[in-house]
């Protein structure tokens, strides 16, 4: 039989992951949702034929897996009071919530932290796993059937970097569209049709993620194969380089690490609301 998987939040997430393990085979009747109103419910007994329930206790009750899809500032109440199954691992995909804070909120170390992007919600996501040395293997292999429906894994050993995949991939797709967003707007300004140039900037760089997928090629190495010696790629990188773009990056990646940094203290801090759960176990 199946694993039971509940989720605690039926949003954009919860629901690409739902979509996601639906695709890869799992049975609607091994999943289910906790959600906060009635629409919310029938909207994804509509789409995926799940249970969806109002409560998260009972939502959770008897599942294997319980995926936290909360925003982060709502996590200590929706975990206030919850019961894990004998066994059940923990997956929560808030950015920020520490495995140490989870733990003593709900009385498990059976805790993996996953930061997955949006991307995830056309099944083409990266999600950054973390597990404590303690968590166990089952556990493991549980957070990457759940995350890898909905893309590519991988794990980092050390739960700060969580912050830093969050930095880079989580936040990553907006870099993505603002580039494509300044490459349009450039190609404008040089008389381009603003619907000519939109178009010439996503397919390129839609073309340019699948060489750099498929090419099997580093791409520092395609970016030189495309760099003709005294060539229009070569003066505009030039240029880019000279305004320092590679330390405007470094720089911004820095910025969003301390903020997701910071977002993990405030949160820790959460950890002494009082709860109905048991201790964490040793």
């Amino acid at each position: 039989m199946q694993e039971l998987i509940a989720f605690v939040g039926g949003g954009n997430m919860a629901a690409s992951l739902i979509g996601g393990l639906l695709a890869a085979g799992h049975p609607p009747a091994r999943l289910r949702a906790a959600v906060r109103t009635a629409d919310s419910a029938e909207r994804l007994r509509g789409r995926f034929g799940v249970e969806a329930l109002s409560d998260n206790a009972q939502a959770i009750r008897d599942a294997d897996v319980v995926v936290l899809a909360v925003k982060p500032q709502q996590m200590a109440e929706a975990v206030r009071g919850l019961r894990l199954a004998a066994g059940a691992t923990v997956i929560s995909v808030a950015a920020g919530v520490r495995v140490a804070t989870l733990a003593q909120w709900l009385g498990s170390n059976a805790v993996v932290r996953a930061m997955p992007n949006t991307p995830a919600l056309f099944r083409c996501g990266i999600s950054g796993l973390y597990a404590a040395p303690e968590v166990p293997e089952l556990s493991r292999r549980r957070a990457e059937q759940v995350l890898g429906s909905v893309g590519e894994t991988c794990w980092v050993p050390r739960e700060e970097q969580i912050d830093a995949v969050t930095a880079l991939s989580g936040c990553g797709p907006a870099y993505y569209f603002l580039l494509t967003e300044l490459l349009r707007e450039a190609g404008a300004g040089l008389g381009l049709d603003p619907a000519v140039a939109a178009q010439l900037a996503r397919s390129t760089f839609i073309g340019a993620a699948q060489m750099a997928r498929d090419a099997g090629a580093d791409v520092a190495e395609l970016r030189a194969q495309i760099t003709s010696k005294g060539g229009s790629t070569e003066a505009a990188l030039a240029h880019l380089e000279a305004a320092g773009l590679r330390r405007i990056f470094s720089e911004a990646l820095a910025a969003a690490d301390r903020r997701a940094r910071l977002r993990g203290e405030e949160l820790a801090q959460l950890a002494a609301v009082p709860t109905t759960g048991p201790a964490p176990t040793p």
